[in-house]
């Protein structure tokens, strides 16, 4: 008889002390969703009038504009570090994209990375249009330290030609693009100072949850988040990839960093620094664009690309993205100046880019919530009776909070299976769970790294490792035909002599 009363004790103690659990993790995450779920409806509502005016469409392309010659020579940039499985997959690709555009596309490497250089030059073959840029330092530094190599290459080119570039344009060693990115990118220059294409994450069957989440979240963002901060005249972040920068403006914000004591318009210490330059022209007084576009064919205009497939890579890569918008963005930018309500935008927008940690936090406590209301009913089954009394604010809160989730998620769905068919809407619902995860993982170890940093530990390139390359998968039906080309010094020039042999 004591056995059982002491056990009915112990269970009634960890009933009430998970009851107060609850009552904690229900106000504290109710109030956060709800205020979250309030901005998010606040861009949806911009984003449906925008929608009801026609406005923030993708645009159809006639094939004529399609194939249109560049108003000016491009210069596009790749940084490599350790893209040997890739790199030579994204430059013949490239090569056969784009056979006839006058294009210069430098790829930097490091001397002490000879697998990735002897892949960049397989895939350069003899294409004059292509120059492998040796750092003069051992890798890896940071994405941007090689980027600002990459722009001292092409400030010699100019001076050597006596030819300035019209444009600059960032990709990654794992892109494929779209044959008529050049045109569209060279296009919209004419009337702004940067300019971003969508980023298409490519399905993989063999990483349906890891690689697909990128999927879900891409479409709905570079389908309505960059659409409403183009037409709100916010600024607008650079994606690293599918970006290009006048060469005017990349030139005038070399000279505020030089003036800093940086070596290139792409911040050396910083993790993000696509995100960054992309602010920086909006700050200076450019104007940016997001141009949506779709093909003769009515495919989208925008660079496709395996994402991670392997959770560590994911959180990996996620922890940067947190650590370099959320943290190092609040340190080095600041907020921006409310000069009317272009500025009020940007101030809004960059709330949202920020908020990533305290989204982590919020996930992470409603797990912990799921978790004690499991524990809760398991101690109903061992015989504990007790109903949980909440307050009428805090059931509204809580019917509030269910209505935005589903709304949200039809919302993921509609997007995914928009872009990427029906079946893949359905993934899209189901893949929430996995991407809230890696938040919660990316969130806490972006924390630390950022408070390490503070303490004196130095920025580097944390990569994401790439193994795979859509182009390596993709059928191409009618190839155009390549422009004989003859190799040149400038194509390998700063490589070694034995590289150069090897070329």
């Amino acid at each position: 008889m004591g056995g059982t009363v002491g056990s009915a004790y112990v269970i009634g103690q960890a009933a009430v002390c998970l009851q107060y659990m609850e009552q904690e993790l229900l106000l504290f995450t109710a109030f956060w969703l709800l205020l979250g779920a309030c901005d998010d409806l606040a861009t949806d509502i911009v984003w449906l009038r925008l929608q009801l005016a026609g406005k923030g469409r993708s645009t159809r392309l006639s094939q004529e504009a399609c194939d249109a010659p560049l108003i000016g020579r491009a210069a596009i940039f790749i940084a490599c570090w350790r893209e040997e499985a890739v790199i030579g997959h994204t430059l013949r690709h490239a090569i056969e994209a784009w056979p006839v555009q006058d294009f210069r596309l430098y790829v930097g490497c490091y001397a002490n990375d000879p697998a990735t250089l002897a892949a960049a030059m397989e895939g350069a073959g003899q294409d004059p249009r292509i120059r492998l840029v040796i750092h003069s330092r051992h890798g890896p530094t940071t994405k941007a330290d090689c980027l600002n190599r990459l722009y001292a290459a092409l400030c010699e080119d100019e001076r050597r030609w006596g030819q300035r570039f019209r444009s600059v344009i960032l990709h990654d060693s794992e892109d494929m693009v779209h044959p008529a990115e050049l045109t569209v990118i060279d296009t919209a220059l004419k009337g702004a100072d940067f300019v971003q294409i969508p980023v298409r994450p490519e399905p993989q069957p063999r990483s349906r949850w890891i690689g697909g989440h990128y999927l879900d979240e891409f479409a709905e963002a570079h389908s309505k988040s960059l659409v409403i901060r183009d037409a709100l005249g916010a600024a607008l972040p650079a994606a690293g990839v599918g970006c290009g920068f006048s060469r005017e403006m990349l030139a005038r914000i070399a000279g505020h960093r030089q003036a800093e004591g940086n070596n290139g318009p792409f911040a050396a210490e910083c993790l993000t620094e696509d995100y960054e330059l992309g602010v920086l022209v909006w700050r200076a007084g450019g104007k940016s664009r997001f141009i949506r576009a779709r093909d003769a064919r009515g495919d989208l205009v925008a660079t496709r690309a395996y994402f991670p497939s392997r959770l560590e890579d994911s959180i990996r890569q996620k922890t940067r993205w947190i650590h370099g918008i959320a943290f190092q963005s609040w340190d080095r930018l600041g907020w921006s100046p409310l000069d009317g309500g272009a500025g009020l935008a940007d101030v809004w927008m960059s709330v949202r880019d920020r908020r990533g940690p305290l989204t982590a936090i919020i996930l992470a406590a409603s797990y912990l919530l799921v978790m004690v209301e499991v524990s809760l009913a398991a101690l109903r089954i061992a015989g504990w009776h007790a109903t949980p009394e909440f307050s009428p604010t805090l059931r509204v809160m809580l019917v509030a909070c269910g209505v935005s989730l589903a709304w949200r998620c039809a919302l993921r769905v509609l997007f995914t299976a928009r872009e990427y068919g029906p079946l893949e809407g359905l993934y899209a619902l189901l893949r929430l769970p996995v991407a809230n995860l890696i938040s919660i993982f990316a969130g806490k170890r972006a924390l630390v790294s950022y408070l390490r940093t503070l303490a004196g530990g130095s920025v580097v390139w944390d990569k994401t490792h790439h193994d795979a390359h859509p182009a390596a998968m993709a059928t191409v039906s009618a190839p155009r035909a390549a422009v004989p080309v003859k190799a040149t010094q400038g194509a390998c020039e700063n490589m070694p002599n034995a590289m150069r042999t090897a070329a």
